[in-house]
């Protein structure tokens, strides 16, 4: 099939940014849930299984530590229970990103909160665990609580202070606007909205001079960068508020493929090189 049209590669400076030099990462993942990948991006195969990450990300700032995502949670099995059968599918869990942080002598009172990329239930889950607050944006904010794609986050989050940020900072790498978490430009949010209406992308940069866009759910796989693939007729249709939109800003994504690292919430390769917090 034909790949969606090449765009500019960047080729600007990027984004100042004065991580502090005790910053992290760190990847916490907490199980897997499996679809072919005929179902996950444009031309995959039938016959081809893929494994779907449910990974958390730490980020350590002096700061206040945060979450981007919380995965599968101690109650992922009434979670997925809970969805139509159409969406569910065979999941192998791992432990808690709450128990993971616990195993390796993680001071939980370090962490500022959860930045949910959107509130799907396989990156609300593990909210269930953490009592710490949930950062989120108005318009994930309204789709969560009305949406039936958020009955797993209305069920976790009831407990948890919301703490709402706004976009009330420039353009980013060819976003509309940006909200900096920090104020050092280590951790800048970007508006994506498409597949959920507040759905977001994530850019962090280290100290090493490493870069990454954690890109949520704009593409499920890695392929949707590397071969400009959308998601197939079928799942644009189930899964996203406006597929126009989401095309556009994997588009965006894709531009900056040669200058950071994109991670993908679900591609469980995209996750290589950022240590675990147990190693």
């Amino acid at each position: 099939m034909a790949p969606l049209p090449l765009p500019p590669a960047w080729t600007g400076p990027l984004p100042e940014a004065a991580p502090p030099g005790d910053m992290a990462l760190y990847r916490l993942p907490t199980g897997t849930y499996e679809t072919r990948a005929a179902f996950a991006f444009k031309g995959g195969s039938f016959g081809d299984r893929r494994r779907f990450a449910a990974t958390a990300v730490l980020v350590r700032h002096p700061g206040g530590d945060l979450l981007i995502d919380a995965g599968f949670g101690s109650r992922v099995e009434q979670h997925i229970r809970s969805l139509p059968s159409y969406e569910r599918s065979p999941y192998e869990p791992a432990d808690s990103a709450r128990t993971q942080l616990d195993a390796g002598g993680y001071d939980r009172a370090d962490l500022r909160g959860v930045l949910v990329t959107h509130a799907h239930w396989d990156h609300v889950s593990g909210l269930d665990d953490l009592r710490v607050p949930v950062l989120i944006n108005a318009g994930e904010l309204e789709y969560a609580g009305g949406h039936r794609g958020g009955r797993v986050f209305r069920d976790v989050a009831g407990e948890h202070k919301i703490t709402e940020y706004r976009f009330d900072g420039p353009p980013y790498l060819g976003f509309p606007a940006s909200f900096d978490v920090y104020g050092d430009g280590s951790v800048v949010v970007v508006p994506a909205p498409g597949h959920t209406t507040g759905s977001v992308v994530v850019f962090v940069a280290l100290p090493t001079g490493a870069r990454y866009a954690f890109v949520g759910d704009l593409t499920w796989q890695l392929d949707g960068i590397r071969r400009r693939a959308e998601r197939p007729l079928m799942m644009r249709m189930l899964a996203d508020v406006d597929p126009a939109r989401v095309r556009a800003d994997l588009l965006r994504v894709v531009a900056l493929a040669d200058v950071m690292h994109i991670v993908p919430a679900h591609d469980v390769t995209a996750y290589d090189g950022i240590p675990l917090l147990t190693d």
